[in-house]
C-alpha cells in the first residue's frame, strides 16, 4: 500500500518514486531474462530522436504467465496502481526499453495521453510505472520529469524524428515556472507517473545500458471507444508478489500481441 505521502505527492506533482518496490534480485531477474530472450530481442525495433540516435524498444498488451507478466500483474505492483487510479485497474501494454551504451537516444518531451486519447481513451485515467532494471542516472539518460505538469492537461504533440513530442512553447512556457527534475533509480525502484506528466529523457552518453520495462494502465472503467486489446479495459487479476522469483528465467511467448513500428506509428499520429 503507498503511503498518505506518495499518494499525495503523486496527485500533487503527477508522480512518485517508489524504492525498493522489487528486490535487487527480482531486478536482476528481469534483466537477464529481457537481455536473453530472443523473443524480445526479434520484436524490438528502434525508434529515432531528433539528433538521428536510436532507442529501442518491445511492446505487447496482454500480460502472459511469464516473468514480465508476473511484475506487472504482482500484488504490490496492482494494489498501487489501484489505489493511485481510484478503482480497478486493467493491463493497457508493457514495454521493454532498451538504452545501448553511448548510442542510446533520448525521448522528446510528450505526454502519454497526448497519442493515447487517439486510440479512444476518453479520460485521462492511465499511468504509467517504470521498473528500473539497471541503474537510471542522467548520464545514461534517465527520465527527466516537469512537476505539476499534468494539471495542464493535454497539449497538442507534432512529430520529431521518430516520436511524437509535445508542443514547444507549451514545454518551455511551463519550464519557466516549475524546473525539470530528474528521476534518477537503482534496480528495483519504480516510478509511477500520470499520462499527462510532461517527460522526456536524455540520450545514454555513458558507458553503461539503461534498461528498464514499463508498464501502462488504465482504469477498467474508462473502456476506449475504438477497438483496442481487451487488456485494456479488463479488470486485472493479481498474482501473489512470490509469484515473480517462482516464474522464474520464464520468456514472452511469440505469439503474444506485440505492436510493431508501422503500427505504432499509425496509432500515434492519426486524428
Amino acid at each position: 500500500m503507498l503511503t498518505p505521502d506518495q499518494l499525495g505527492h503523486y496527485h500533487e506533482q503527477g508522480y512518485v518514486v517508489v524504492p525498493a518496490l522489487f528486490t535487487p534480485e527480482e531486478a536482476a531477474l528481469l534483466l537477464d531474462t529481457s537481455t536473453n530472450d530472443a523473443v524480445i530481442s526479434e520484436k524490438s525495433y528502434d525508434l529515432l530522436d531528433a539528433s538521428g540516435f536510436k532507442t529501442r524498444l518491445a511492446l505487447w498488451y496482454t500480460p502472459g504467465d511469464d516473468v514480465y507478466g508476473a511484475m506487472s500483474r504482482s500484488r504490490r505492483m496492482v494494489t498501487a496502481v489501484e489505489q493511485l487510479l481510484g478503482g480497478p485497474a486493467a493491463h493497457y501494454h508493457s514495454k521493454v526499453m532498451q538504452k545501448a551504451p553511448r548510442t542510446g537516444g533520448a525521448w522528446e518531451w510528450h505526454q502519454d495521453y497526448g497519442y493515447w486519447y487517439k486510440n479512444g481513451f476518453l479520460f485521462p485515467d492511465m499511468l504509467s510505472v517504470m521498473l528500473a532494471l539497471t541503474p537510471s542516472t542522467v548520464e545514461n539518460g534517465c527520465l527527466q520529469v516537469l512537476p505539476g505538469s499534468h494539471r495542464m492537461g493535454r497539449v497538442e504533440h507534432d512529430v520529431t524524428g521518430e516520436q511524437v513530442g509535445a508542443n514547444p512553447e507549451k514545454v518551455a512556457a511551463y519550464a519557466e515556472l516549475r524546473p525539470l527534475e530528474y528521476c534518477e533509480l537503482q534496480p528495483g525502484d519504480a516510478l509511477f507517473f500520470h499520462c499527462n506528466l510532461l517527460h522526456c529523457s536524455g540520450q545514454n552518453t555513458s558507458e553503461n545500458p539503461r534498461w528498464s520495462i514499463i508498464s501502462a494502465y488504465n482504469r477498467a472503467d474508462n473502456k476506449p471507444y475504438k477497438p483496442v486489446q481487451p487488456s485494456a479495459y479488463t479488470p486485472l487479476e493479481a498474482v501473489d508478489d512470490d509469484q515473480l522469483l517462482a516464474v522464474g528465467a520464464r520468456g514472452i511467448a511469440a505469439s503474444a500481441d506485440f505492436l510493431d513500428k508501422a503500427a505504432r506509428r499509425y496509432a500515434e499520429t492519426r486524428g
